[in-house]
């Protein structure tokens, strides 16, 4: 039976997925953020905030924490409560929030601090480091506009 919107689970856990390490890893992780949050009922209401952090997670990682050779993987788990993203690398590097940047980059870290409910980071099994957060839905989100 296909699935329709009544139909859809209320939670979901999107199988590891594996990413290069490349400037277009980012846009991939948004595309299947996407996609993951479509298969689940309620799931735009973490759309707007989901992509922002799952963008900022998989960047750091690509830009600081993975050589050429190695790949950073992407989990993803949704209920109706709370969004979890997952983004592991191959470094030992603690990620830190810079207090002070100079230019376009190292806000990244600050935004996930502002955004998600919260956020952490561990050792993973093996070599490197998972780096995690969870959010909230939006409450706006799927809301009817009102006119006045």
């Amino acid at each position: 039976m296909p699935e329709t919107l009544d139909h859809l689970p209320l939670a979901r856990t999107m199988e590891p997925t594996w990413l290069a390490k490349s400037d277009h890893s980012p846009a991939v992780a948004r595309r299947l953020l996407h996609s993951f949050l479509s298969g689940v009922r309620g799931g735009e209401r973490f759309s707007d905030k989901g992509q922002l952090l799952v963008s900022e997670l998989v960047t750091n990682a690509v830009v600081h924490a993975t050589r050429s050779d190695q790949r950073i993987r992407l989990r993803l788990e949704v209920d109706q409560e709370q969004l979890w993203i997952t983004v592991e690398d191959a470094s030992d590097q603690v990620p830190q929030p810079r207090k002070s940047t100079d230019g376009e980059s190292g806000r990244g870290l600050l935004l996930v601090e502002a955004l998600a409910d919260a956020w952490g980071w561990g050792p993973r099994e093996g070599v490197g480091k998972q780096v995690w957060c969870v959010c909230s839905p939006d409450p706006a989100a799927g809301q009817p506009c009102r006119r006045r």
